[in-house]
């Protein structure tokens, strides 16, 4: 099943979708079942996260939505109330993000000075933890919380994972061989999946179009838009407008020319794990 935070947004847009087939507005729609226009607004763009089945029916029923249409949405409403793993772990994961990870069939990903977290060792994920001013206890959640996240590549929904690596990530932990050993170890091995596509960008190519931030895009089936999540300090942001992903894509396509091939990328990564 795919996630429940794809669920949610697929159920947003059919709701919106089937509004419009029925020639009304929000305001139609809100004077018609005395709900507010705001609460409307909130179900089409997925503000509200748990619409009932009841508040559906209802708009189905004025919509004239019936039958196997009618289930069809209502499983999704089920689908989208589903509370997910990673719910679990809000304090130390970015549950907007890792929701659509976890329905996404293709991800593109820079993470600027580290490891993209799919890729990380779990000693890596925890020396991150640390520099972020976790405690311990919240230490070993994330490293729990990233190893979960990390079973997309190894037969979940994701199909393709494309990472443009910093070699200052590596660099950075440089100080401690072992941990650096391992990252270059567990890069070179997740490069001869079928599903990851690694590339390595040398510090030597000096600033690029990557300097504004860290960000992801991601890629989505049964034909819904791909969709942004660039990373601020603040928080990261889903971005959904196509210009704005577009951006992003093309910020991408820059930074995929300027790092190694693929294949030049494991040469450097062998090269590096037996020089230190």
């Amino acid at each position: 099943m795919s996630s429940p935070t794809v669920r949610r947004r697929r159920l947003s847009a059919e709701l919106r979708r089937r509004r419009v087939e029925a020639g009304m507005t929000l305001s139609d729609v809100a004077e018609e079942l005395e709900w507010s226009p705001a609460k409307l607004g909130h179900i089409e763009t997925g503000i509200r996260k748990w619409p009932s089945v009841m508040e559906i029916s209802a708009l189905l029923r004025l919509y004239g939505v019936t039958g196997g249409q009618r289930e069809a949405i209502l499983t999704l409403v089920r689908e989208s109330r589903l509370r997910p793993w990673w719910t679990e772990y809000e304090d130390v994961l970015s549950s907007a993000y890792v929701g659509n990870e976890a329905g996404a069939v293709g991800v593109r990903a820079y993470s600027g000075i580290l490891v993209p977290d799919l890729l990380q060792v779990p000693d890596y994920t925890a020396v991150v933890a640390r520099a972020m001013g976790h405690g311990e206890e919240d230490v070993e959640r994330m490293v729990a919380a990233y190893l979960k996240r990390q079973e997309v590549l190894d037969g979940g929904g994701l199909l393709r994972y494309h990472a443009v690596v910093e070699e200052d990530a590596l660099q950075r932990v440089v100080s401690d061989l072992s941990l650096f050993r391992a990252q270059a170890g567990r890069l070179i091995e997740l490069a001869a999946s079928d599903r990851v596509t690694l590339q390595l960008l040398p510090t030597s190519v000096g600033p690029h179009r990557g300097v504004a931030g860290p960000f992801s895009v991601l890629e989505f089936d049964e034909g819904e838009a791909a969709l942004a999540y660039v990373e601020t300090t603040p928080g990261g942001t889903i971005v959904e407008a196509e210009e704005a992903v577009g951006s992003c894509e093309r910020v991408w396509s820059e930074l995929t020319r300027v790092a190694a091939s693929p294949e030049a990328t494991v040469g450097i990564l062998r090269r590096m794990a037996l020089l230190t």
